[in-house]
C-alpha cells in the first residue's frame, strides 16, 4: 500500500482521458453529420473530400452558366423571329412591286416600306444584347480583326462566345463554342444597305428589280433560317450538357458523402459505449482515490 503514488488511480485517470476524448470525438460527428471533421480524423479523406466538394460547387456553377447560355440563344431567336416577320413583310412587297398594275409613284411609295424594313431589321440585329453582348449584328460570327476564332484574354473576349461548364480547362470536355451569324440587312443581302452589284434585293423600284427581289428575299429568309436552326441545335446540346452536369454533380455528391458524412447509427453505437465508459471510469477513479485513506486504518 502507498501514499506518495497511486498507480490504480493513474491508470484509471489514463482510461477515462482516453473515454473523454472519444466521447468528444463522438458528439462532434453526431453535432456536425460529419465524419471527417479536421485532417486528424482522417487526413486522405478530408483530401479528398475537399477536392469533390471544389468539382461539386464547380458543376453547379458550370450548369448556370449553361442555363445562362440557353438564355442567351433563346434572346436571339426571339429576334431572329421578329425579322423573319420583317423579311415576309418585305416579300409581299417585292410581290406588289413585281406586278405591272402600278405605276412609278406607287412603286415609289412601295419602295418606301420596303427600305423601312431593310432599316428596321438592321436596327434589331443591333439592338439584340444579352448582358451587353451583341447577338446577331456579326459580334459573335467568329472572325475578328486580328484573325483569331476567339480571343479571352482581355477584359472582354472577343469572337465566338466560350461557354465554360467544366471543373479543368480541357477543350474536349469542360467548354464548347456559340456562333451566331450576322442577321443585319446588309449580310441577308436585303435592302439598300447591302452591295448592290451582289444582292438580288436591294431595291423593288421597278418591275424587274422587285422581280429579282424575290429570289433575293429568299435566300435572305434562307440565311435566316439557318441561323435559327443552328441557335435550336445549340440549345438542344446545352440541354443535354445540363441533364449531364446534373448528373456528375449528384454522383460526386453522393460519393462524398460516404467519405465524409457520419454514419449516425453506428456513431451513437460508439457514442452510448463512450459514455457508459466514461461514467464507468469516473466511478473507478473515485474508488481509486480513496485507496490511499485505507493507510490511514493501519497507522491510526
Amino acid at each position: 500500500m502507498y501514499i506518495n503514488n497511486n498507480s490504480m488511480s493513474q491508470s484509471v485517470a489514463n482510461s477515462l482521458t482516453s473515454h473523454y476524448g472519444n466521447l468528444a470525438t463522438s458528439t462532434q460527428r453526431l453535432s456536425t453529420g460529419l465524419r471527417v471533421n479536421s485532417a486528424a480524423d482522417d487526413a486522405a479523406g478530408l483530401a479528398i473530400r475537399e477536392l469533390m466538394r471544389s468539382d461539386v460547387t464547380a458543376l453547379q456553377q458550370g450548369i448556370r452558366n449553361a442555363n445562362d447560355a440557353i438564355s442567351l440563344l433563346q434572346t436571339a431567336d426571339g429576334a431572329l423571329g421578329i425579322i423573319d416577320e420583317k423579311l415576309i413583310r418585305m416579300k409581299e412587297l417585292a410581290e406588289q412591286a413585281a406586278t405591272g398594275t402600278y405605276d412609278s409613284t406607287q412603286r415609289m411609295m412601295i419602295e418606301s416600306e420596303y427600305q423601312q424594313m431593310a432599316s428596321e431589321i438592321t436596327r434589331i440585329a443591333n439592338a439584340t444584347d444579352f448582358n451587353g453582348i451583341h447577338l446577331i449584328d456579326g459580334t459573335l460570327s467568329g472572325k475578328i480583326a486580328e484573325g483569331k476564332d476567339h480571343d479571352g484574354s482581355g477584359l472582354t473576349a472577343k469572337g465566338m462566345m466560350k461557354i465554360h461548364f467544366g471543373t479543368n480547362n480541357d477543350s474536349a470536355e469542360d467548354y464548347y463554342y456559340i456562333q451566331l451569324g450576322s442577321a443585319t440587312a446588309s449580310s441577308l443581302g436585303v435592302g439598300n444597305q447591302a452591295d448592290a452589284s451582289v444582292s438580288r434585293a436591294y431595291t423593288v423600284s421597278t418591275q424587274e428589280q422587285a422581280q429579282k427581289a424575290l429570289v433575293g428575299l429568299t435566300d435572305a429568309i434562307v440565311s435566316k433560317d439557318k441561323i435559327r436552326a443552328h441557335i435550336g441545335a445549340l440549345q438542344n446540346r446545352l440541354e443535354n450538357t445540363i441533364s449531364n452536369l446534373t448528373t456528375q454533380s449528384e454522383n460526386l455528391q453522393s460519393a462524398e458523402s460516404r467519405i465524409s458524412d457520419v454514419d449516425v447509427a453506428s456513431e451513437m453505437t460508439n457514442f452510448v459505449r463512450n459514455q457508459i465508459l466514461t461514467q464507468s471510469a469516473v466511478a473507478m477513479l473515485s474508488q481509486a482515490n480513496s485507496m490511499p485513506q485505507m493507510a490511514m486504518r493501519l497507522i491510526g
